[in-house]
């Protein structure tokens, strides 16, 4: 079983940044993709950004140009900085994890509020 522990949310005003960790333990099979994915008040939960374990990476539109994913596949930590926050941003944040045997893992999720 993977456990996803997130950390780095919080509140922050607009044109703020914010780092989001979040580490990946117990997983015996290694972990191909991590990414996080957002789920705001009265919407469906989106994908925001991907890296697998190559490096690739992945973004919605809406963050393009201001979030950055990066990985440290030797700690299995991913990491998502994300700049220029609007207040459109704020929701509650997923760490996802897809093992080597295409089986999904998600964290409890974080809140991160901007601030207009």
């Amino acid at each position: 079983q993977v456990q996803l522990v997130e950390s780095g949310g919080g509140l922050v005003q607009a044109g703020g940044s914010l780092r989001l960790s979040c580490a990946a333990s117990g997983s015996p099979f290694g972990i191909n993709a991590m990414g996080w994915y957002r789920q705001a008040p009265g919407k469906q939960r989106e994908l925001v950004a991907s890296v697998n374990s190559g490096g690739s990476t992945n973004y919605a539109d809406s963050v393009k140009g201001r979030f950055t994913i990066s990985r440290d596949n030797a700690k299995n930590i991913v990491y998502l900085q994300t700049n220029s926050l609007k207040p459109e941003d704020t929701a509650v944040y997923y760490c996802n994890a897809v093992n080597a045997f295409g089986m999904s893992y998600w964290g409890k999720g974080i809140l991160v509020t901007v601030a207009s």
